[in-house]
C-alpha cells in the first residue's frame, strides 16, 4: 500500500505545472506541438494524433487550463484521454500512422534514392515505429482519431 502511495505522489509531483522559463517553455513547446499535429491533419505523411498527444503533456506540465482544454475538445479530446488512461490507438489511428509511414518512406525512396544501408535502416525505424504503433491496445468504442 505504501509503494502505491509513493507512486501516486511522485506522479503528482511530475504533473504539477512549472514556474517560470520552464513553464513559458512548455506552453511554447505545447503550441508548436499543436500546430505540427494541426499540419498533419491535412498532410498524408505527417502524423496528427502523437503531436498532439505531447502537446497536451506539454500543456499538463505548464498550463493545466490548456491541457484540459484539449482534454475536452470535441475532436480530439476522446483520443488523448484513451490514450492517458488505456494507451489505446483506435484501429483508425493505427492505419493512419502505419500507412502515413508506408508512404513517407515511399517519397524518401524515391525522392533521395538512398544507398542500400541507408534504405535498410530508414526501413528498420519505420518498421519498429510500426510495430510499436500496432502492439498497443485499441478499445471497443474507442474514439477516433483527429486525422
Amino acid at each position: 500500500m505504501q509503494g502505491m502511495k509513493k507512486s501516486e505522489e511522485q506522479q503528482r509531483r511530475f504533473r504539477l505545472p512549472l514556474d517560470g522559463i520552464g513553464r513559458v517553455g512548455f506552453i511554447v513547446l505545447g503550441f508548436v506541438m499543436l500546430l505540427l499535429g494541426i499540419i498533419g491533419a491535412f498532410l498524408p505523411v505527417m502524423p496528427t494524433t502523437i503531436f498532439l498527444i505531447l502537446a497536451a503533456w506539454c500543456f499538463g506540465r505548464s498550463s493545466p487550463r490548456l491541457e484540459a482544454w484539449m482534454l475536452a475538445h470535441p475532436q480530439f479530446g476522446p483520443v488523448l484521454r484513451d490514450w492517458r488512461a488505456h494507451g489505446a490507438i483506435p484501429r483508425r489511428a493505427k492505419i493512419m500512422a502505419c500507412g502515413g509511414m508506408a508512404l513517407g518512406y515511399l517519397l524518401f525512396w524515391l525522392g533521395a534514392r538512398p544507398g542500400s544501408w541507408l534504405a535498410a535502416f530508414v526501413a528498420l525505424i519505420m518498421i519498429a515505429c510500426a510495430a510499436y504503433v500496432v502492439t498497443r491496445p485499441e478499445r471497443k468504442g474507442a474514439a477516433q482519431p483527429a486525422e
